[in-house]
């Protein structure tokens, strides 16, 4: 049985770190911080300027670990409770939702609904009731 980490402070801190890093991104750039737009922006910039900010963002992203292992004296460990296949899965699964859904859920669910964009409010929903629906079939139709 997959066990669910409850961590209120952790979360809570993260999440005010992002909704932080994500209005000051659009009050300097007026850019939504999704991170597939951003990813894919980094794969093909429009501008040098672009790819700077793009870049710069991703290397913050990557180092947070090294910063608490700075911090800590030790790596945050990282447990996956699935096997390899069904990240694989999950991911190639995420892209397809990604593309069809014009954006992410960082970019609909932490930029699109703070601006109350209808269209990231629906977004949001539907992967909220698609990621609920996939949990309870995996934890208890399928019984993983």
């Amino acid at each position: 049985m997959i066990e669910t980490a409850f961590t209120p402070l952790a979360s809570l801190s993260g999440g005010i770190l992002i909704g932080v890093a994500s209005t000051l991104l659009m009050l300097t750039l007026g850019r939504v911080m999704g991170a597939t737009g951003i990813l894919v922006g980094l794969i093909q910039p429009a501008t040098s300027r672009d790819f700077a900010w793009r870049a710069a963002l991703l290397a913050g992203m990557v180092t947070g670990p090294a910063l608490v292992w700075l911090v800590s004296g030790e790596m945050p460990a990282i447990e996956v409770p699935i096997s390899t296949a069904a990240l694989v899965i999950g991911g190639l699964i995420v892209g397809v939702g990604v593309s069809f859904g014009s954006g992410c859920a960082s970019g609909h669910g932490v930029c699109g609904m703070a601006r109350l964009s209808p269209r990231s409010i629906v977004a949001t929903l539907t992967f909220m009731a698609a990621s609920f629906a996939t949990v309870y079939v995996i934890r208890h139709v399928i019984g993983g």
